[in-house]
């Protein structure tokens, strides 16, 4: 079976093609894949499929198996693989994802995509839709208590749920600690992605993040749209900021006449490969 390896700011997952291959169980797949001793070595992996309401449709799983809602740095690699491999000539598509269908904007240079600016939707801010059990409209404050230290959430939806709070430094923070207690806990139904920020100027943000399934990854791109919006709920930042990731940077705007938040970032093919079935 052949597949793809690809990264967008480190955020690295291996890209099968759909339209080839029938992967029968792609939960276990990912965790064999995955594994960085053991197998490929990635955040997991990513089906790219046909879809019938838009250009293409995208299913990811992540590094333990669970299937995930939506991915930005993957969505962008999404892109790059479709258009790279002629599967379109279109630097404007669609792709369908369980968070709905997102639109591309992408880059070519010297007849390869560099960069992509991707639609994210609308920040969904409702508790019960993000979902996370709070009293609060939006749920700015929420208190969560990991290893006797109360942080205070802002919780925000990009299709997939996100717990965002504001630390001093975020190259000390002990993340390994507390984002494994924080991604179970009690107030969040289906578990969360929590990001860890710090903010540089009204420009500028830094953030680190402990994923769902995967643990800390080197960037997440819902995450960062998630992070800018919490920033602008906070008043600590404005519309648009680039998010300083420990794998790259991304540009954000919550755009304010639509509601909806762009990202815009690279997207890298690291190397092609077979892996053997069976």
């Amino acid at each position: 079976m052949k597949f793809t390896k690809m990264h967008g700011c480190g955020n690295d997952y291996i890209y099968l093609n759909g339209f080839e291959i029938d992967v029968a169980d792609p939960s276990e797949l990912a965790i064999r894949m995955s594994n960085r001793n053991f197998g490929v070595g990635s955040d997991g992996i990513v089906l790219i499929l046909p879809s019938e309401k838009a250009d293409f449709r995208m299913r990811m799983f992540n590094a333990d198996g669970s299937e995930a809602e939506m991915c930005g740095n993957a969505i962008r690699c999404v892109g790059k693989y479709v258009y790279d491999k002629k599967m379109t000539d279109q630097t404007n598509i669609t792709i369908d994802t369980l968070a709905g269908v997102k639109i591309l904007d992408m880059t070519v240079e010297d007849g390869q995509v560099t960069y992509a600016k991707v639609d994210m939707g609308e920040p969904i801010l409702k508790a019960e839709d993000i979902p996370v059990v709070s009293a609060l409209e939006p749920v700015v404050g929420e208190v969560v208590e990991a290893l006797g230290t109360a942080y205070a959430f802002t919780c925000v939806s990009m299709g997939n749920p996100h717990a965002i709070t504001f630390v001093d430094d975020t190259d000390h923070f002990p993340l390994e600690e507390v984002g494994p207690i924080i991604e179970v806990h009690e107030k969040f139904p289906r578990k969360v992605n929590a990001e860890f920020v710090q903010v540089v100027d009204q420009e500028t943000l830094k953030m680190r993040v402990w994923e769902r399934g995967s643990g800390e990854t080197l960037a997440c791109g819902t995450g960062a749209c998630a992070t800018l919006v919490a920033g602008v709920l906070n008043e600590k930042v404005g519309r648009k900021a680039t998010v300083k990731l420990l794998g790259g940077d991304l540009i954000i705007e919550w755009d304010e006449a639509s509601n909806h938040v762009f990202m815009s970032g690279p997207a890298v093919t690291v190397f092609e490969g077979e892996w053997m079935l069976g």
